[in-house]
């Protein structure tokens, strides 16, 4: 990772990239992704700030490296320009030059990276100008920050990192292999993550996820791994046991189908009732059986229909 990491220089301020106007999205996500302690701070002493608002001033510094500028500007220790006044908070906050390392460029990298999905809360937008990515726990945001930079030519505005620690399983105890830490990284241009379906419309919507399915069977798994569940519960290992998703083990479906059944044989019953009334109104002579065997028929096709399943 040295061949990929960033110097500063000996005047620099800053290490993350704040270009000559960063748009309002970024500067709102900034905002939004700060610590608890700072946004507590923060609001008590500026008082709240609206939904993709941004606390930043007109120069786009943050009331941190406002508050630093204004402590070093009273001290004496911001430097002077050419006609013997302090820089501006916005060169001075600009001053902040990043040099990339020359040496052996490294094509493969023992890291790995993983790109997800940013967490959006219900009801909200998703964040163009955050990145989440899942990575080793020993890489720091300098590694980050120069990995994103030397390998991608991507620009951070800040990082935040937090670790997840896996649970203690009862019977394998902890397992490390399934602790990572998160890195969410503010961007300078906007990145959707590709393919995301909560985003898409209807109809764009439907046709994805049929073609997941299409492509991936995750129905036919479905109905795969739940056939080898209840074989190994109910049918306790047993090669014979057969699976009718018809008639599944949920009770509400077994409910629907019993009454489903019961309103069939009742119309029947009621039909064939009809029949007799008016057989008897017009003076025709009844046949029982031939009206038993009737019903009877009417029963099993209406049986072999209810099992029968719709495509």
């Amino acid at each position: 990772m040295q061949s990929l990491g960033l110097r500063r220089l000996t005047c620099s301020l800053r290490q993350y990239s704040t270009g000559a106007a960063l748009p309002d999205g970024a500067l709102a996500a900034r905002t939004a992704s700060a610590p608890l302690a700072v946004q507590l701070r923060r609001r008590k002493k500026l008082g709240p700030i609206e939904a993709g608002e941004t606390d930043a001033n007109s120069s786009g510094l943050t009331p941190s490296e406002l508050a630093r500028y204004k402590r070093l500007k009273a001290l004496g220790q911001i430097p002077t320009q050419a006609y013997g006044k302090p820089m501006t908070g916005l060169k001075w906050i600009h001053g902040s030059k990043l040099v990339k390392v020359v040496g052996q460029r490294v094509y493969l990298p023992n890291i790995e990276f993983k790109l997800v999905r940013n967490h959006t809360p219900t009801g909200q937008p998703y964040n163009p100008y955050e990145a989440t990515f899942r990575i080793a726990k020993s890489i720091t945001k300098t590694d980050i920050r120069s990995y994103l930079d030397a390998v991608y030519g991507v620009k951070t505005t800040y990082i935040r990192t937090d670790n997840y620690y896996s649970p203690d399983d009862p019977r394998r105890g902890k397992m490390a292999h399934r602790s990572y830490k998160r890195a969410v990284v503010g961007l300078v241009d906007p990145f959707y993550y590709p393919h995301r379906v909560e985003d898409m419309e209807p109809e764009k919507k439907k046709e994805r996820l049929e073609w997941l399915d299409r492509e991936f069977n995750i129905t036919p798994m479905k109905e795969l791994r739940r056939e080898e569940i209840l074989r190994q519960s109910i049918g306790h290992g047993s090669a014979a046991f057969r699976y009718n998703p018809k008639v599944a083990t949920r009770r509400s479906k077994i409910l629907a189908l019993v009454a489903d059944r019961r309103l069939k044989r009742e119309q029947l019953v009621d039909q064939i009732a009809e029949d007799i009334r008016e057989k008897r109104a017009k003076g025709e002579p009844l046949n029982y059986h031939a009206l038993a065997q009737a019903s009877k028929t009417a029963l099993n096709q209406a049986s072999i229909d209810a099992a029968t399943p719709k495509v």
